[in-house]
């Protein structure tokens, strides 16, 4: 006799770095291209254990301006990542071989410096009108 079961699996994204819940009901649908991240920093690989792997919450992003697709902040990049566009809001699964990973973009709100995944240094961000709108706090680790 066969017996059929179902299981689910709760998956709670890890925001600490999240100062307060405004701008969390406005977030945007954007597409990462995983070749711009750093593994371990940024995102984890899918594993034995684990088929899918995830880019972490709260990780800073800008928009690549000749593709379209968002990577990793970086205030030194020509690409367009230069802007920053805002944070990845919820832990963003991707299955192996997968380079391009629907997200949520958190542009407006309030968060913790010392919580961002692969850090980041606000007095490095211009002011932009296409840019995000974040206030970051430099609270206790």
């Amino acid at each position: 006799m066969i017996q059929p079961y179902t299981t689910s699996v709760t998956v709670t994204a890890d925001r600490d770095w999240l100062a307060s819940r405004h701008g969390t009901d406005s977030t945007e649908t954007i597409t990462l291209d995983l070749n711009k991240f750093t593994k371990g920093t940024h995102y984890v690989e899918p594993s034995p254990g684990n088929i899918h792997g995830f880019v972490r919450s709260g990780v800073p992003v800008g928009r690549i301006t000749t593709s379209g697709l968002y990577g990793v902040y970086d205030p030194a990049a020509t690409d367009g990542r230069a802007v920053l566009a805002g944070l990845v809001y919820a832990e963003a699964a991707y299955t192996p071989g997968t380079t391009k990973v629907p997200a949520a973009l958190f542009w407006h709100g309030t968060a913790k410096v010392q919580k961002i995944p692969g850090g980041i240094d606000p007095s490095k961000i211009v002011a932009n009108p296409a840019g995000a709108q974040i206030r970051f706090l430099a609270v206790g680790a």
